[in-house]
Parts: structure tokens; C-alpha cells; sequence
């Protein structure tokens, strides 16, 4: 089939890109629905300019310069997605209080089937899952939205200067300038290094069957050990969020005290390990979605805890099931749940 396709041929040339589109538009935009409406008007814009279509470039650059310009337009508004982390200094949880921010203003979790191509080259699927954890799309938000794109372009999809410029109707000079920039921007955020789980190795595996183990328990004290000294616990939409083990434990022992008796599926996000948390319903029969846990590690230990509580919008998005039975479920960290494709 050649790039300059029929009509009909056009849809199957258009789905062939889907996900890493889909993952373009989410690092540039930070939000996994944000993503999916970014590619579906870049399809739109696609179908109606098609006649105009020269085949003079591929189909997928001509595709990415029509969604980096829906990217660019939703950026306009001024919307930047943010972790609790970036908006301001951890709280106590003695004196914690919980203030419920707008859904536009969170950085989102996404599957990973949603944003990563699938490759058979290992260090490049390294690298798209480096470039999905929360940390990283949390730190392109801080940059402006053509830098972001620049970085995004070059860094992570290894595009040569001069066809992000011309993507991007500039010159080459310019690209490598806003490069030069948005690597400057990004290493003063001093991101925290997280390691690769997938696969997990063998000891990534015992540390999650632990947390596991110890969240399902509700065993506090050793939950507590699995985490770094300056581990972070966030939930958005609350703008509050926790550091170190001490209050962390705290918080858990009290205002998250209803947390006692989940259930745990486990599945991916971000390139990370996650975990769907179910909590008892109040009818005492079975349990119902609470929370998305995504955690980062490093060095062998829990340094970030991740708690997405916007169930309705996160479980039918991650496949997951909106109810579990009353007896404990058997889905351990070796057995993650089927993301939808």
C-alpha cells in the first residue's frame, strides 16, 4: 500500500498510529482523556484535509503535525496539568486538611496499552516507559508548550532537527535553541529516578508482594518499612499530600483508617506498577472501587504512593471490574490485570 492512500484505505493507516499518538498527545498534554479527544480531532482534521494530502511526507509525520497542532490549541487556553508536589509544601498529617481541586487541574494516570507502542528493541521500550512516568510528564508541563514539543520530538521519538522543524514551520537553529532550553528547564526539576518494572526482577517482585501483603492486612508497621525515608503519598483530586514514613503510617492509621479490609487487582500505569484498590461496601457485601495506586521505586524501597481516587473515570479506562465478591481476591503482583487494548 503506498502512503498516499484511498479513503478507504484511510482508516486502517490512521489506527496504525493510534498509540503512539495517543502517547505523543498525552506527554504533551498530561491528561489520558485530554490524549484520546487530542487524537480523535487530529483523525477529524485528517479526514476533512485529506484531498490536500501530497504524500510529499509520510502519513505519520503529516499525522504529527496535525495532532501537535490540536496539542498546541488545546495548550493555548493555559491549562497545565500538576501533582499535588508542584503546587505546594507537604502538609502534617495532625493538621492535614483536604481541599478538593478541579479535575483540570491533575496530571492523570493512563494504561499503558493506551500511550506504548509495542517493539521488539528493549532499550526503546525502555525509553517510551521512561517517558511516561508520572515524574517526567509532570516535569514537560513546566515547559512552554512548543519547547515541550521540541524535547518530546527529539528526546523521546528521535526525530532529526530538521524534521521537527519542519513540523513545526521553523528552522533547524530554532529547534536546537528550544532544545537547549527544555533540557535546561527540565534539570532543575532534579527528577527523581524511578526503576524499570517491566519485567519486574526478582526482588521488584518480593517488594510488591510485601506491599501487597501488608496493604491488604493493613499491617501499618510493615507497610511502613517499605518505604524510602523521604517516600511521598499524594491523592488527587486532594491538593494535600504527605512525605516520610512516619506521617504517611499516621495518616493511614487515621483518616485513612477505612482503608482497612481492601482488596488489591494488580495492573500498570505509566510505565509502573499499580494496584486497583477496592474498599468494603457499606452494604458488607463484597467491595467497590476506592483508589488507583500507582507506585514508584527505587533503590528497593516505595518512594512515591500514588492514590488516584476518581474511580468512575479510571476503572472502565484500566479494564477493571466495578465490583469484587466479600472473599479475598488471588490476583497477586505476578498476575496483572488485562488493560483494555
Amino acid at each position: 500500500m503506498s502512503e498516499l492512500a484511498t479513503r478507504p484505505e484511510l482508516d486502517g493507516l490512521l489506527d496504525r498510529h493510534r498509540v503512539e499518538l495517543t502517547g505523543y498527545c498525552y506527554r504533551m498534554l498530561g491528561s489520558s482523556f485530554d490524549a484520546e479527544d487530542a487524537v480523535q480531532e487530529a483523525y477529524i482534521r485528517a479526514w476533512r484535509s485529506y484531498d490536500k494530502f501530497e504524500g510529499r511526507s509520510s502519513v505519520r509525520s503529516w499525522l504529527y503535525r496535525i495532532a501537535t497542532n490540536v496539542c498546541l490549541d488545546m495548550l493555548s487556553a493555559g491549562n497545565k496539568r500538576a501533582r499535588p508536589m508542584d503546587l505546594s509544601a507537604p502538609q502534617s498529617q495532625s493538621s492535614a486538611v483536604l481541599n478538593t481541586l478541579p479535575e483540570v487541574t491533575w496530571l492523570e494516570p493512563v494504561p499503558d496499552s493506551r500511550v506504548l507502542p509495542q517493539t521488539a528493541d528493549p532499550a526503546e521500550m525502555a525509553l517510551a516507559r521512561e517517558s511516561v512516568r508520572l515524574a517526567f510528564v509532570a516535569a514537560l508541563q513546566h515547559l512552554p508548550s512548543r519547547q515541550r514539543a521540541v524535547l518530546i520530538l527529539r528526546e523521546v521519538l528521535a526525530w532529526k532537527a530538521d524534521e521537527v522543524a519542519e513540523l513545526l514551520g521553523t528552522t533547524v537553529a530554532s529547534v536546537n535553541s528550544a532544545l537547549q532550553r527544555a533540557r535546561a528547564t527540565l534539570a532543575a526539576q532534579h527528577l527523581r529516578e524511578s526503576e524499570a518494572v517491566d519485567p519486574l526482577d526478582e526482588e521488584q517482585r518480593k517488594l510488591l508482594d510485601r506491599y501487597l501483603a501488608a496493604f491488604e492486612g493493613y499491617d501499618i508497621d510493615q507497610l511502613t518499612a517499605l518505604l524510602a525515608e523521604d517516600a511521598v503519598l499524594s491523592m488527587p483530586p486532594f491538593d494535600l499530600w504527605l512525605q516520610g514514613p512516619a506521617d504517611i503510617a499516621a495518616w493511614h492509621r487515621e483518616q485513612g483508617s477505612g482503608c482497612k479490609g481492601s482488596r488489591m487487582l494488580a495492573t500498570t500505569a505509566n510505565g509502573l506498577p499499580a494496584f486497583a484498590q477496592y474498599r468494603r461496601s457499606e452494604d458488607g457485601d463484597g467491595h467497590v472501587p476506592w483508589a488507583l495506586q500507582v507506585l514508584e521505586i527505587s533503590g528497593g524501597k516505595i518512594v512515591g504512593l500514588n492514590s488516584f481516587l476518581d474511580t468512575d473515570r479510571w476503572f472502565p479506562m484500566f479494564g477493571l471490574p466495578d465490583r469484587l465478591p466479600a472473599e479475598p481476591v488471588t490476583d497477586r503482583v505476578t498476575d496483572p490485570v488485562d488493560e483494555p487494548a
